[in-house]
């Protein structure tokens, strides 16, 4: 726009130059046609009519001519009449004329200056003699115009005039533009600055919307000259205003005393109220003598109410408030009848870990421990048993009006299933009972509600050897069990299952016998040795060292061969096998045999010998021969018998 004006301009004087040239040029034609034909008498004398006392002819140079020292008096003088005017300050300018494109100002120098109408849309009130502060942009332009701005005039005033606001901590008036991300945008004389959302006011705000359009009071807090930033506050103005009614609301505060205030802010863990300059914190736990979850569902925004001063710090300024304080406490409007014993009915309204809260009446609550929820030893969550919300009915158990404590129970709403459990459960009897936890020692199992009994490892099985129960049952599995032992004074009753059955062991004795020998199957292989799984679903245990094959390699898992009985213990529920055992005896007894025949063939032949000996006292010289020759056949016969051995 500035550059069509600019432009308009130019072409103007251009227009004008060229008429006035025309004009020039006419005029010395018609001069110079009329000299040809009018002498200069005629001319001098058409003109004036001469004084006595004027001279035609007088010398030019004597006519208008002036001294140097006249011409360079005349030169200051006429100097003196404009302003000096230099590029890149503010002077102040009166309106001569308004057009629909600009306004012209006469601001002392040798020509008038233009500043677009545009500039001047906030002032529609602007008249001839009006007073105009402008920048001097350009002295003068390619035709000699000066090039002024009032917009830059004005945005440099209101430069100075916020960074003296900040120097010197003043106050100043702006109009909020718009809302932009996180904040307001301020027009403050044409220079646009922050209002940071945590800015406009000490309590939150939730609609920024509210503030769009209103001219409001303001404290420069930043200015950043390199980007031209203005940060602003509206806060600072309401703290300072608050500080000294804070100081004064303090000074008289006093412990019970009872304020009006309005909820500011809710948490969590408690409400901040407006004491009208100060705050307060009223608690949760003060809000209510009730149980409440969050304080939204007692107090909302922008309520008013009366709270009690609890206590409050003059330094630190902190005030601690309360609400419930107002109304007595729910104990004092307890039944006074309530006694041990009697029956409450109520709600639920905390679960936890080690119990539930029973609230009787608001601010009236009695903890039900979870070993009263159940008569069971077997102790469960209490979530099993109840739930936030629940409308229940309980015993009380104990009670303590002084510290107002109370402890609830509901088994003892039932019968307590152990008063006659000798007679229902006597040893010996036969039970179903559904396992409900295990223990590297046993299972515990329950026969009906409340009634509960562990079922020892030892008690599992006759013939597994059990590590853990869970080899042998899981929890939920139902388990056939046999009362052992009952205790009614502890509560505490011994159950088996191995009993249902008759004891297998004795029977094995009879089978198992020791050397005898006996199929099985390699199931598992161990360091120490390996588990043979033998006729009748017995297991046997072989070492290592019995492991052994004839060709000298090892039984492996899942090979199935012949073992032999070494070690039978019944109490123990132990019977150690071998299979080197076997192929080693059986080594051992053919050598046995093979020694004793040799040992019988060699004494047959010493009873030989020993006959001949006693016939040679009998014999003849000639049988003395023929018996020397048998005798020495013999001898060979027995020696080659020892090589033998």
């Amino acid at each position: 726009m500035a550059k069509k004006q600019v432009a308009e301009k130019e072409l103007e004087a251009k227009t004008a130059e060229l008429q006035g040239a025309d004009a020039r040029l006419a005029e010395k034609e018609t001069i110079e046609s009329e000299a040809d034909s009018v002498s200069i008498e005629q001319i001098k004398s058409s003109l004036a009519t001469p004084d006595q006392d004027f001279d035609w002819d007088a010398d030019d140079k004597a006519f208008g001519n002036y001294s140097d020292a006249d011409r360079k008096k005349f030169e200051e003088m006429y100097t003196d009449t404009f302003n000096q005017i230099n590029q890149g300050e503010i002077i102040s300018g009166t309106v001569v004329s308004i057009n629909n494109k600009d306004v012209v100002l006469n601001v002392g120098f040798k020509s008038d200056g233009l500043v677009s109408t545009s500039e001047f849309r906030d002032t529609p009130d602007l008249k001839v003699g009006d007073k105009v502060d402008v920048f001097v942009e350009a002295p003068e332009d390619a035709n000699g115009q000066l090039i002024l701005s009032r917009k830059r005039a004005k945005t440099q005033r209101s430069w100075e005039s916020i960074n003296e606001a900040l120097d010197n901590d003043r106050i100043i008036n702006g109009f909020v533009k718009s809302r932009t991300k996180g904040g307001l945008i301020v027009d403050i004389m044409g220079v646009e600055a922050f209002l940071p959302g945590s800015q406009i006011d000490i309590k939150p705000i939730r609609d920024y919307d509210v503030y769009v359009g209103k001219t409001m009071e303001f404290k420069v807090v930043k200015i950043n000259h390199e980007f031209k930033n203005v940060v602003v506050s509206h806060k600072i103005l309401i703290e300072d205003d608050l500080e000294s009614q804070k100081v004064e609301i303090v000074s008289k505060l006093e412990k019970g005393q009872v304020l009006e205030g309005t909820v500011k802010n809710i948490t969590d863990f408690g409400v901040f109220i407006d004491l009208g300059g100060v705050d307060g914190l009223l608690h949760i736990t003060d809000i209510s003598w009730g149980r409440i979850e969050h304080p939204k569902e007692v107090l909302s925004l922008d309520e008013k109410i009366n709270v009690v001063v609890l206590d409050f710090d003059d330094e630190k300024k902190r005030i601690a408030l309360g609400l419930k304080q107002l109304t007595p406490h729910p104990w004092e409007s307890l039944d006074a009848n309530l006694a041990v014993g009697s029956k409450v009915k109520g709600k639920i309204v905390t679960v936890a870990d080690y119990g539930a809260f029973l609230e009787i009446i608001p601010g009236v609550e009695g903890l039900i421990h979870v070993s009263e929820m159940s008569w069971s030893q077997n102790l469960r969550s209490p979530q099993e048993f109840l739930k936030v919300g629940d409308e229940i009915e309980a015993e009380v158990l104990t009670l303590d009006r002084d510290d107002r404590k109370m402890s609830l129970g509901i088994k003892q709403l039932t019968q307590d299933p152990w008063q006659n459990v000798a007679e229902r459960y006597p040893i010996g009897s036969k039970h179903t009972a559904v396992v409900k936890n295990m223990t590297n020692f046993g299972v515990f199992v329950e026969i009906e509600e409340g009634i509960d009994g562990l079922i020892h490892i030892s008690d599992l099985s006759w013939s597994k050897k059990v590590n853990h129960p869970n080899e042998f049952t899981k929890v939920g599995d139902t388990l056939d069990v046999v009362v052992l032992e009952l205790d009614v004074e502890s509560r505490k009753l011994s159950l088996g299952h191995k009993q249902l059955e008759e004891n297998p062991w004795d029977t094995f004795e009879t089978i198992f016998t020791l050397d005898s020998i006996h199929q099985g199957t390699v199931v598992k292989v161990t360091d120490k040795g390996a588990v043979i799984a033998l006729p009748y679903g017995v297991e046997g245990f072989v070492p290592t060292k019995h492991m052994a094959k004839e060709d000298g390699s090892a039984i492996k898992a899942e090979e199935t061969n012949d073992f032999k009985i070494i070690e039978f213990n019944k109490d123990a529920k132990r019977i150690v096998v071998s299979h080197a055992r076997i192929w080693e005896e059986a080594k051992a007894e053919a050598v046995a045999e093979e020694r004793n025949a040799k040992k019988k063939e060699a004494k047959a032949s010493s009873s030989a010998v020993k006959k001949v000996k006693d016939s040679v006292e009998k014999s003849t010289l000639g049988d003395l021969g023929v018996l020397a020759q048998l005798k020495q056949q013999m001898e060979g016969e027995e020696n080659k018998a020892k090589k033998g051995e």
